[in-house]
């Protein structure tokens, strides 16, 4: 068989996922901080586009809203602004000075000349003292002074890590810098809670030092505030608090090593633990809840992102609903086409003129992506509230069982589409916030062959039936089944426990000894 070139023709379909169609998948299923954020970066890189909410002109660019500097000078000298800001400091310079019982130098050490001047008397050097002290920081720039402005949010006090707080308590305790260094590293492996979580035999290889001077040093980081940290777990946590109280007793101790009986309320254990009565163990428990955990959970604390809904339902005139999207989380952009033909006209180089296109085709091209997705979380998010109308009128009992087919099959979509617009996408209704993916719940069949239940809406059941129980007539997972089987509900006992335990909700042998530990 001979081999020899040739030229062939076929045809054939393929799909090809070009930048700009994986970015369009990207963006739909981005949220809407993450959005805002793509907005921005692209804001910076395309000098086509341009915010549809900028209401200042063209040609107000290149014009500044502070005034003049004269003017700003003749105001702050005016008689009236205060008793304190005069153009007379030359003349009463110590008279201010002894009024406020401190140099002028230390009320704007910033200021050039103005110690000197009040040094040498005022003498030639008193035209620095003629200047509102205003003008060389906040008012005008460079006028004589620093030619550097204040930065007022240098002045805004930040929140105390818990790090920063041991360090400067560290310093006190360590002369050697050694010491000082090992307790630098020991401080930074801590977590937010204040735990020493570091495995302290890999510390001390990483340092280059001996296990036993970790273990020397340990107690003595123990003695900072606040009381518990640097512990190794929750029970020596409690130990230090304890100790610093002075109330780390034999018994004290037997119930912290028997912690797990409080957790689950065997209160016959802990007393037979700790060989105590029912009121010294009473007592003994009060203390240890008065205890903080977590110490070091009061520094630093992460600021929490508040929840914005993407989508806003509202109910109608018509008895409906009305469903709309939240215009604060969609960013507006504009492409500059008059930009676009003056700099084209100017352009010259081909390699100019690749990037100008490349900058018309990508602002183009986001515009149209941000309001086809858009389009899509609001045609999604409406059969959504087509399907689940009996959930928002009703509550939550009445939450239908739904999945991502039966939307997709209704509004012409793909699976996969659907399911990236109901990421990180939340929805506020009358009955509150609602990620989008929460309106998706499993299907649970009915007993009678009825309508099938939501799994949701059963999980709902089960909190509800349990909280109502009373402490002489705990419901049992068995119960709870027959129970719901009655109300036409077909599930099995490891459903009912599964969804329980999903709730956090202990066994009932564990909720019978809490609630009539309540009672007694």
């Amino acid at each position: 068989m001979a081999l020899s070139p040739k030229l062939e023709i076929r045809q054939g379909q393929s799909l090809v996922m070009t930048p700009q169609l994986m970015q369009a998948i990207k963006l739909l299923q981005m949220s809407s901080v993450e959005l805002t954020s793509f907005v921005d970066l692209e804001l910076e890189r395309n000098p086509l586009l341009e915010r549809a909410d900028n209401d200042s002109a063209p040609g107000d660019a290149g014009e500044s809203s502070e005034p003049p500097a004269e003017e700003r000078g003749t105001d702050a000298g005016s008689e009236g602004d205060g008793d304190w800001i005069r153009t007379d400091l030359a003349d009463s310079a110590q008279d201010i000075a002894g009024r406020l019982d401190t140099d002028l130098g230390n009320l704007y050490p910033d200021e050039p000349g103005t110690r000197a001047g009040a040094d040498e008397g005022g003498a030639p050097g008193g035209d620095t003292l003629h200047r509102d002290p205003w003008q060389s920081g906040l008012g005008a720039r460079g006028s004589g002074g620093s030619g550097e402005d204040y930065n007022l949010e240098s002045f805004v006090a930040s929140d105390v890590t818990l790090q920063q707080h041991l360090a400067e308590q560290m310093v006190l305790l360590l002369h050697d810098p050694a010491d000082r260094m090992i307790a630098r590293s020991l401080i930074d492996t801590l977590d937010e809670a204040g735990y020493l979580r570091g495995d302290l035999d890999e510390t001390a290889e990483r340092l280059g030092v001996e296990r036993a001077r970790l273990d020397a040093l340990l107690p003595v980081l123990q003695r900072l505030e606040p009381t518990g940290v640097f512990a190794t777990s929750l029970t020596d946590c409690l130990r230090l608090q304890l100790q610093e109280r002075n109330r780390f007793d034999p018994a004290m101790a037997a119930l912290i090593d028997n912690i797990d009986l409080l957790a689950r309320h065997d209160y016959a254990g802990l007393r037979a633990a700790c060989g105590v009565d029912d009121e010294d163990l009473a007592e003994m428990i009060g203390e240890l809840r008065a205890l903080d955990p977590k110490p070091g959970s009061s520094f630093g604390t992460t600021l929490i992102q508040p929840v914005v809904p993407d989508v806003i339902v509202q109910p109608a005139r018509d008895g409906g609903w009305a469903v709309e999207l939240n215009s604060d989380t969609l960013p507006r952009i504009l492409v500059n086409q008059t930009y676009y033909a003056t700099v084209s006209r100017k352009t010259r180089t081909p390699q100019d003129k690749e990037f100008l296109s490349e900058c018309l085709q990508t602002a183009n091209w986001l515009a149209k992506s941000l309001d086809q997705r858009a389009r899509t979380i609001l045609k999604v998010s409406s059969e959504i509230v087509r399907q689940q109308d009996a959930f928002l009128t009703r509550g939550v009992e009445h939450l239908r069982p739904l999945n991502l087919r039966t939307v997709a099959d209704a509004i012409s979509m793909h699976e996969s589409t659907v399911s990236r617009v109901t990421s990180n996408k939340y929805m506020a209704t009358p009955r509150g916030i609602f990620e989008l993916k929460y309106f998706f719940s499993a299907s649970i069949p009915a007993a009678g062959g009825g309508e099938a239940h939501s799994a949701e809406a059963v999980r709902h059941r089960i909190k509800a039936l349990i909280d109502a129980e009373s402490a002489d007539a705990v419901l049992s997972d068995d119960t709870i089944v027959k129970i719901l089987k009655d109300d036409g509900v077909d599930i099995a006992r490891r459903t009912v426990a599964k969804y329980r335990e999903s709730l956090r909700i202990p066994s009932s042998v564990q909720r019978r000894r809490e609630k009539r530990a309540r009672l007694g």
